[in-house]
């Protein structure tokens, strides 16, 4: 599924053959939690050159219901997008709706931040769901802990994410289907324990291979520390993703340490705040000093929303929570990660790839 082009140090270029198309790496995957990327159609998204989307298992089980999507004919004909999809499994939701959930060996009981009513995911259950649905990469069920955590509790999180792991494969292995099945590392800020889940989690073999439970709180150069660690146990010949990681930074940074693939809500959430990224940094669009300021968001930016709006209409509608403020900041900064991984991809391929990102760099921290 993977074919590895070019390297320019630890940075790789590559492809990515899913049942849906061809993906090239490195790329950023904007975030459709519950079948929609927030704000965006498909066309939109096709406008600016995604190529891949990311949809969440936990939330469309709660919305609309698995059956629903199933009896438009599967995820793809259901959201009109016939792209690569990747869907996570929830296993973020463990994390972050630890009130609301109890584990088990067996799997991870919700009860419904909506409504209430309980829902049971297992490692089975989530590659049952996503193979019925038709998605192109399936993450599986694993244990992600919050930031700190003891030892002793990353250590338990990290070996049932492992067990969870192997049980993934397994169910996969007796239900053969077209979809991709990526393996979850995780391990928090423990090398050691980085070391031993990447270890064990290749030994099961996948499709690709993800690295979980990094950019939640923990000091950044604790998170590439960790994540060295891990690049560096890797197979060159499987595709890398980070989960998670949507600053422009930290996206070269993580293509300079050999990863393929990022996801994050990040820039559409602050893009829905008034808050845009630019080639000398990010602005805030609410201030008052944009109020008759009638260039673009970024004059190095050839987006859509560049070429015909100015930053004292978007403040106009931002301050006036208009929805099309929100889209057209979610516009603009999908289009600004999207192009920089298109940048990076050329400067990987003329092996031009460090000057590249020091000059980025240097532009974008002058703020």
């Amino acid at each position: 599924m993977f074919k590895l082009i070019k390297t320019d140090g630890c940075a790789r270029l590559g492809e990515l053959h899913l049942p849906h198309g061809t993906v090239n790496t490195p790329i950023f995957m904007p975030v459709g939690t519950q079948a929609t990327v927030k704000t965006m159609t498909s066309e939109e998204l096709k406008e600016i050159g995604t190529e891949i989307i990311l949809a969440n298992t936990y939330h469309l089980l709660l919305r609309p219901g698995i059956d629903v999507i199933r009896s438009a004919g599967g995820l793809h004909a259901f959201m009109h997008w016939d792209r690569p999809i990747l869907t996570d499994s929830g296993g973020f939701q463990v994390m972050s709706l630890s009130k609301i959930r109890q584990i088990s060996e067996e799997g991870v009981n919700f009860q419904s931040h909506i409504s209430g009513e309980r829902l049971f995911i297992s490692p089975e259950i989530v590659v049952e769901i996503n193979q019925s649905i038709g998605v192109d990469i399936i993450m599986p069920l694993d244990h992600c802990i919050p930031y700190p955590s003891s030892y002793e509790e990353t250590l338990t999180a990290m070996e049932r994410t492992v067990r969870w792991a192997r049980r993934s494969k397994e169910y996969k292995e007796k239900h053969p289907s077209k979809a991709k099945l990526f393996g979850i590392i995780q391990g928090g800020t423990f090398p050691d324990l980085r070391r031993q889940s990447a270890i064990q989690t290749i030994s099961i073999g996948f499709d690709g291979y993800a690295i979980g439970g990094l950019s939640v709180g923990e000091p950044q150069e604790i998170m590439y520390e960790n994540l060295e660690v891990v690049t560096s146990i890797l197979p060159e010949e499987k595709p890398r993703y980070f989960m998670g990681l949507g600053d422009p930074i930290n996206l070269l940074e993580g293509i300079e340490l050999g990863i393929d693939m990022f996801d994050c809500v990040f820039p559409t959430r602050i893009g829905r705040k008034g808050a845009a990224f630019t080639h000398k940094g990010r602005i805030n669009l609410r201030s008052a000093k944009y109020t008759k300021d009638f260039g673009p968001i970024d004059e190095e930016c050839d987006c859509y929303v560049c070429r015909n709006y100015s930053r004292a209409y978007i403040r106009h509608l931002i301050k006036s929570k208009e929805i099309l403020g929100m889209r057209l900041v979610t516009y603009h900064n999908l289009y600004f990660l999207l192009n920089l991984m298109k940048q990076a991809r050329l400067a990987i391929k003329t092996q031009k790839f460090k000057d590249f990102k020091e000059a980025f760099k240097k532009n974008y921290l002058q703020t």
